[in-house]
């Protein structure tokens, strides 16, 4: 399973990269907003940080306008995707992106037949919101599970990325759900490598190390 970097921020963004783990990363206009930086600059950093897809939020409400924007974010730089919102608007824009080549991320999306109806139209990726999907007393890993199954069956080429996720175990059960992609919060990246069990096997062989007379001349 890919990961991605779901942030507009620089400094996170260059963190989580020196790491080796970021496949890509995810903004949308609040993450922009909170920055409160010029969004094209912002999105060409990133583009030097990170080797991977980046998903650039429309934030027309009709066709036309969206296919203005995507295709302005799409012409800065080569893995740029245009994010597109699952709505009828959307779904006219993902066609036309698709036949002229413009690699799109289908995004806020809640059920198994919006899933379809996006890969039908040509979308490259596709983003369930699997937390607010559980905010409603729905399972969000589920569709996801759902989505993928569907798209193999169908022979569908559209990727699955597994959004809105809240905890660590949403990850985990993203991997058992076989989601292609996962944007994971900054936060959560920290909690992924975190395990007690980890800290205290390492605490114990640092202190067999330092009680090893022996040991001390190793790396002198």
């Amino acid at each position: 399973m890919q990961i991605f970097l779901d942030s507009a921020d620089k400094n996170l963004i260059e963190k989580y990269s020196a790491w080796g783990i970021i496949d890509g990363v995810t903004t949308n206009p609040s993450l922009m907003a909170k920055e409160g930086v010029d969004p094209k600059e912002r999105i060409m950093e990133i583009t030097k940080l990170v080797d991977g897809p980046i998903s650039v939020e429309v934030v027309a409400e009709d066709t036309e306008g969206m296919l203005e924007q995507a295709r302005k974010v799409a012409s800065w730089h080569k893995n740029i995707y245009a994010k597109i919102p699952m709505t009828q608007a959307g779904l006219a824009a993902v066609k036309v992106l698709s036949r002229e080549g413009i690699r799109t991320n289908v995004t806020l999306v809640f059920s198994l037949s919006q899933a379809l109806l996006a890969a039908k139209a040509g979308a490259t990726l596709l983003s369930p919101f699997v937390g607010r999907v559980d905010d409603i007393s729905y399972d969000g890993v589920q569709l996801v599970a759902d989505i993928v199954q569907a798209y193999s069956l169908y022979g569908f080429d559209t990727k699955v990325l597994a959004a809105s996720i809240r905890h660590p175990r949403h990850i985990v059960d993203c991997i058992n759900a076989r989601a292609d992609i996962a944007t994971i919060p900054p936060k959560l990246l920290d909690k992924a490598v975190a395990h007690p069990l980890t800290d205290a096997g390492l605490e114990k062989f640092m202190a067999d190390w330092y009680n090893c007379v022996a040991c001390q001349n190793l790396y002198k």
